[in-house]
């Protein structure tokens, strides 16, 4: 499928469909262009971004470009990394690039798996699941990516944040109309393009939750819970105590150690989060503040 050998694939290969565009159909980024934040005159302060600091860089990635891309192969300094973003899902997540000490580029195969983007490593046509973070097929199959922090906000918070971040620019070596957005009203609705494994009637199947994974346990925090607290929210995930950081007017939601060190995590629909962790725990905000009601 897309030129892709599925035998003996880590998922049946009847769950894996084709999303329309051919391999690398949608163009992964593999030389981003950067420029600073007071010259990114293209972005709207209520613009998503994709952000990230490592090595003392902090960047931005527009969502406005990775509807158009998916992948970006990037540097901060030694590090290689790869941004993805799922348009399908809402999901922005970042890896470290490097499986077994050898640094893979990445490319956006064209085919889905619970609605979700598979990527696919150039140097052994490997296909990877994002929300998996491994790869399903291929000779990698079974290695595992490491996710990275990365906060997805508005562009006023993250500039506010990072002023002297770096943003990707639209100069990517493709012609598309990056002010237009691809997928207008798909976030309202409540249809869901591809087949999912598993369904939820919990929330909207949009809702936007921060999903973190700690070992074997995951746990969803849906944006429409955490808007009934003051924001902060101490919580535990198994043995792990952790601070969940949530800004309404930003859309922002990030999870952090209990000395405030970031942790990696992923915000993206509930349909796809659901799919992927069909028992996670959920957050609920009525049922976190009833022990300080003395209940």
């Amino acid at each position: 499928m897309n030129g892709f050998d599925l035998n003996g694939s880590l998922i049946p290969g009847e769950q894996i469909h084709a999303g329309g565009p051919p391999k690398d159909g949608i163009p992964a980024i593999d030389k981003p262009d950067f420029t600073k934040a007071r010259l990114a005159g293209f972005l709207h302060d209520d613009d998503a971004v994709l952000g990230m600091v490592r090595n003392g860089v902090a960047r931005a990635y527009p969502v406005r470009i990775l509807n158009w891309h998916e992948v970006v192969n990037d540097r901060f300094g030694e590090d290689a990394v790869v941004i993805s973003f799922c348009p399908l899902c809402g999901t922005g997540a970042a890896f470290d690039a490097r499986v077994d000490g050898r640094v893979l580029d990445f490319g956006v195969s064209g085919l889905l798996y619970n609605s979700d983007v598979l990527l696919y490593d150039r140097q052994t046509q490997s296909l990877w699941s994002q929300l998996l973070a491994q790869a399903i097929s291929g000779p990698m199959k079974g290695k595992r990516l490491t996710l990275l922090p990365l906060t997805h906000t508005s562009w006023a918070d993250w500039r506010g944040q990072q002023p002297e971040t770096d943003v990707l620019t639209t100069n990517t070596g493709q012609t598309r109309p990056y002010a237009r957005d691809p997928y207008a009203g798909y976030e309202s609705s409540e249809q869901i393009m591809f087949p999912v494994a598993f369904r939820s009637a919990g929330f909207h199947p949009k809702e936007r939750v921060l999903g973190v994974r700690i070992g074997d346990v995951a746990k969803a925090y849906p944006f429409v819970e955490l808007g009934k607290t003051n924001g902060l929210v101490p919580d535990r995930i198994g043995d792990t105590a952790l601070n969940i950081r949530f800004d309404h007017k930003a859309s922002r939601a990030t999870a952090h150690t209990i000395d405030g060190r970031q942790l990696p995590a992923v915000v993206g629909y509930w349909f796809a989060w659901y799919a992927f962790n069909p028992t996670t725990a959920v957050f609920r905000a009525a049922e976190h503040a009833s022990p300080k009601r003395g209940r």
